[in-house]
């Protein structure tokens, strides 16, 4: 009996961080991912499960999330011809390689070193949501040859190393080299989708303490937490997409922002205590 009351407890926490992460995706365009790992940390620690892997699962989650999330961002952006597949194709590669490796430090690395890297670029995302210009430029165009041969990797990289799709390091960095901003986002869609498909393929073979990891669980990946948040973003993402309609984004992007500041404090105090 109180496995089954814990498994009813961890469905509705994780139904409640399903809704919130889809209805801020809707309404600010942003990833799932940069709200989800915060989430599922303090879930699983809510309900008892902790150990040196714990970061290890909520970033495979959050990722495998991100797989179904971008798949059907990228079908949609699509219809409207908004993805730049020459972007996309060109970048893909590099991206891949640099979500492998980050899966390979991620499953080698504690839980506490785990949440003080996300804490560090959660708050340098949070600081560029808050004061970034859509102005600044580091150049007009994508770049290529040596440039694009090192900054495909290390999106892939630090994406995985966030357990975040595209979004958070995409877009400000294709709008930086005066990529639109509506073509930005639905190509750093695609960014997820080669971030979180060899990453989670991957963290499905890494090695988790039973006695540590939630029921349900393949390798780093907790199915109950994939079902339940994939089926609330599906319902309130559209939610969110009509109040960013009905609404300026612009304040509630700066809300969201010192939001997003204060999760990665929170994060890093975490991690000087473990």
């Amino acid at each position: 009996m109180p496995e089954t009351m814990l498994l009813i407890q961890m469905a509705v926490l994780l139904l409640v961080i399903g809704a919130f992460a889809g209805i801020l995706a809707g309404l600010l365009g942003v990833g799932g991912g940069i709200v989800l790992v915060p989430a599922f940390f303090y879930a699983f620690q809510t309900l008892g499960y902790g150990g040196d892997q714990l970061m290890q699962m909520c970033l495979a989650t959050s990722l495998a999330t991100i797989i179904v999330t971008s798949l059907r961002s990228v079908l949609a952006h699509n219809k409207k011809g908004a993805v730049d597949w020459a972007i996309l194709r060109a970048w893909a590669p590099g991206i891949m390689i640099g979500a492998v490796v980050g899966m390979l430090v991620v499953s080698g690395l504690r839980s506490s070193t785990l949440q003080a890297i996300f804490g560090v670029l959660a708050l340098v995302v949070g600081l560029y949501m808050g004061f970034g210009r859509s102005e600044w430029r580091l150049g007009q165009a994508m770049p290529k040859g040596i440039s694009l041969a090192a900054l495909s990797p290390s999106v892939g990289f630090l994406s995985v190393l966030m357990g975040i799709g595209g979004g958070s390091f995409g877009v400000p960095l294709m709008t930086l080299y005066n990529t639109p901003i509506h073509r930005a986002v639905a190509t750093a869609a695609g960014f997820g989708i080669a971030i979180a498909v060899p990453s989670v393929i991957g963290f499905l073979f890494v090695s988790i303490d039973p006695a540590t990891r939630p029921p349900y669980t393949i390798g780093a990946v907790n199915l109950v937490a994939f079902v339940l948040v994939i089926a609330m973003t599906l319902i309130t993402a559209p939610i969110g997409a009509r109040m960013a309609h009905a609404m300026d984004p612009k304040p509630l992007k700066r809300v969201f922002a010192v939001f997003l500041v204060l999760v990665a404090l929170n994060m890093l105090r975490k991690a000087m205590m473990g």
